[in-house]
């Protein structure tokens, strides 16, 4: 599920003529890109989380950007401050439902680009892209409709 959290319209200009990549929206600022992304993945909790917090598949998803943890929540997914072509803050919060996780993905960030509609909507299909990897990774030898797989220890022993 994709949710659209911005206007359509162009960033304003500043003094400078460069555009400035945060709106006002009512009374306060919005910034340039905002995602909101949920992905229900059939997978232990526990595992989705291990891979969550891999500072390698980070690099993977993200090349361009350079990431800080601002906040560890352990099985319940992790909070970055963002810089590079972002600047701001992302998050992975992992919602256990039923048999599996939802993985919610969220960015608030500003950008230089003028144009931080397309900057979004590309942020947006990388990122869908990744995560529909990564449920293929952690479903996969699963039938549709059966219960998830056992969650994997370390050491490649089941833990159920």
């Amino acid at each position: 599920m994709l949710r659209d959290l911005t206007d359509c319209g162009q960033a304003p200009v500043g003094t400078s003529g460069r555009p400035r990549s945060r709106r006002r929206r009512g009374a306060g600022i919005v910034p340039g890109v905002e995602i909101a992304d949920d992905t229900f993945i059939v997978a232990a909790p526990d595992d989705v989380a291990a891979v969550v917090a891999d500072p390698t598949r980070w690099r993977r998803w993200w090349p361009d950007l350079d990431l800080a943890v601002a906040r560890d929540r352990g099985p319940a997914g992790i909070i970055w401050a963002v810089h590079g072509s972002l600047d701001g803050e992302m998050e992975i919060w992992l919602e256990p439902v039923a048999d599996g996780v939802v993985l919610h993905y969220l960015v608030r960030a500003d950008t230089a680009d003028p144009r931080p509609e397309r900057v979004r909507e590309r942020r947006t299909r990388d990122w869908k892209r990744h995560a529909h990897l990564l449920k293929d990774e952690l479903e996969a030898g699963r039938e549709p409709g059966l219960p998830r797989r056992p969650a994997v220890k370390e050491g490649g022993l089941t833990a159920e």
